[in-house]
């Protein structure tokens, strides 16, 4: 429910904003007020969440704490529980209500229009029904006096949350569904308060460390629970999924291990130290932390096929922490140098310059995340020790500017994901001295507007769903060529051995060659002129039961080949063309998509 401040005279926006610890932007999007701004006396106006403590100093009276907040002394009463004569001491930390929980309707107030000022609205609509049911009303009819409660609204919108929380029978992995607002359990005490919920790419799986350190995958469509080891610790555990959704990554026992969900296989690269091992988006390399020669921490990157090993920093300083790559791979965030002191710093890999976040005033600032476009970074910012601890959601830029707080949570820290438009940030708060969260709230970055969207007992964690896209394919045939494959239907030919689209392309071709297959990717790779840069991939594998390889390129590749990838097979029975003839069929692609093309191959 949302809670009510009365306008008295001599307010302004900025005069309450500040005196419940808001950013005016906040409290002017929580009630739609219009340019220029303007408040009346008597107004009603909806306090999102804010600085809700306050340290009793000597001589403070609950009628004097009131008379600064302006509001009834009735409200901090009833909050703290305070019994008559309601004696305050020095040093007391008391609640502070912004106001009352219920609105008062207004002359000529209707249900739409208090929903609408108020942000009751779903997928666009005002949500007059909700209003009605919360308060058991028979029908739309109100009149002025009434006290209504006014609920905050589901959005309405597609998208899945996946949240840890706990109940009587441990940690569990929870979904909530922002179009209506329902809630689903996923697991069944298989959860710890450590769980974190990651979603793979296409949205299909969860995965995640729970009970006795085992690392579990959920399918999101049939519920089925699989197993993919054990470590020795949960807690700290990062797992990261490849771009194409079938291998997970982690390190374990010295040793970065990637465990493929579809095949089962497992591949280990031996890595002392490893952690934060993660995917570059173009699914042939991983970065990850680990100490140097000299027990310093650094960051490195590597092939998947544990090659290549390269170091990307030169660190004399403190530990790496909670290193994340950005969506382009183009950027890494870190914070160091621990959890009582944590400063968030940017590495930008193409130039290799480094930037510190300001972040706030106490130099805590847990949980960065990047935006889907990799332009900006969320984070939770611990802030006012003096009033019992609560967080700053902060936002700043891939550049360490233009950082600023969008919303408050009471609790000294937490986890923050951004929707899949990255328009939302998503937070939890609700915490008191004695349990962690209780609330899920999103807020809307374009306007500072909050709503709550969960109550449920001790939420841990949380990850909002990736927005499943799934690309309409076309058949590509060529009866030259003898081969026929999938590609995006919105990609166009650019001559009849290739087609072009704005996010990849394909192109084809035959090789004559009496070598083995061994020897005609190497020259592939190799060739004189480095397209696939100077330490490039060849991975071996089989397609329509043929010898093949593919070849990924290494992170020198020249720009100018658009990420390009291939993939050779020996063809079932040699074809001529004209007077020649050829062994190979080889097809080149960027290399998001070589792999997906590369599995619909069939010879003709």
């Amino acid at each position: 429910m949302q809670t009510f401040y009365t306008v008295q005279s001599g307010d302004t926006l900025g005069a309450i904003a500040n005196r419940f610890g808001l950013t005016t932007p906040a409290l002017i999007a929580a009630n739609n007020i219009p340019f220029p701004d303007t408040i009346f006396t008597g107004q009603q106006l909806s306090i999102p969440p804010g600085i809700n403590h306050y340290r009793v100093k000597t001589g403070d009276t609950v009628y004097k704490i009131a008379s600064h907040f302006r509001i009834p002394t009735s409200v901090i009463i009833q909050a703290n529980n305070l019994q008559a004569p309601y004696t305050i001491y020095p040093d007391q930390l008391l609640v502070i209500p912004s106001g009352l929980p219920f609105y008062t309707v207004q002359p000529g107030d209707t249900l739409y229009q208090i929903g609408l000022r108020y942000h009751v609205i779903t997928a666009g609509r005002v949500n007059t029904d909700l209003i009605r049911t919360t308060n058991n009303l028979s029908s739309t009819l109100i009149y002025p006096g009434m006290r209504l409660i006014i609920p905050y609204a589901p959005f309405g919108e597609d998208g899945i949350i996946a949240y840890t929380a706990g109940g009587r029978e441990g940690f569990d992995i929870w979904l909530y569904d922002t179009a209506n607002g329902s809630t689903h359990q996923l697991t069944e005490g298989l959860g710890e308060s450590f769980s974190v919920p990651y979603w793979s790419p296409n949205r299909d799986r969860i995965a995640f460390v729970g009970r006795n350190n085992i690392i579990y995958t959920i399918d999101t469509s049939t519920g089925a629970i699989a197993r993919i080891d054990q470590l020795a610790e949960g807690l700290g555990a990062y797992l990261d999924w490849s771009p194409d959704s079938q291998t997970i990554a982690y390190s374990k026992q010295n040793q970065i291990i990637l465990y493929n969900v579809i095949t089962h296989r497992v591949q280990t690269i031996t890595q002392p130290g490893a952690t934060d091992v993660q995917w570059f988006p173009t699914g042939n390399q991983l970065l990850f932390q680990a100490p140097d020669e000299n027990g310093v921490s650094q960051l490195y990157r590597i092939q998947a096929n544990g090659t290549g090993l390269t170091k990307i920093t030169a660190n004399t300083g403190g530990r790496y922490n909670h290193v994340r790559l950005s969506p382009n791979g183009r950027y890494v965030l870190y914070t160091t140098p621990g959890a009582s002191i944590s400063i968030i710093h940017i590495i930008d890999l193409s130039t290799g310059n480094e930037l510190e976040v300001e972040g706030g005033p106490l130099a805590k600032n847990y949980f960065p995340t990047w935006s889907p476009d990799s332009s900006s970074i969320v984070f939770s910012a611990t802030a006012l020790e003096e009033l019992g601890y609560f967080s700053f959601i902060r936002l700043t830029d891939n550049q360490a500017t233009n950082e600023q707080t969008i919303a408050i949570s009471n609790c000294f820290s937490t986890p923050v994901d951004w929707s899949t438009n990255g328009t939302k940030i998503a937070y939890l708060s609700g915490c008191t001295t004695e349990s962690s969260a209780s609330e899920l709230w999103v807020t809307d970055i374009t306007n500072q507007a909050t709503r709550k969207l969960i109550t449920h007992p001790n939420i841990t964690a949380l990850q909002w769903a990736p927005k499943a896209v799934k690309e309409t394919l076309a058949t590509y045939r060529n009866n030259q060529f003898r081969v026929q494959f999938h590609y995006p239907s919105h990609w166009k030919q650019v001559s009849p051995e290739r087609y072009e689209g704005n996010n990849g392309f394909f192109q084809i071709a035959a090789i004559s060659s009496p070598a083995s297959i061994d020897m005609v990717c190497q020259n592939e790779a190799h060739h004189i002129l480095l397209p696939y840069g100077s330490n490039p991939q060849i991975s071996h594998t089989s397609i329509q039961n043929q010898e093949a390889c593919f070849i990924y390129p290494s992170s020198d590749q020249p720009p100018e080949m658009n990420n390009q990838a291939a993939l050779i097979i020996r063809y079932p029975t040699p074809i001529t063309i004209g007077e020649d003839t050829y062994q190979f069929f080889i097809l080149w692609a960027d290399n998001a998509h070589i792999k997906e093309i590369g599995s619909s191959i069939r010879f003709i």
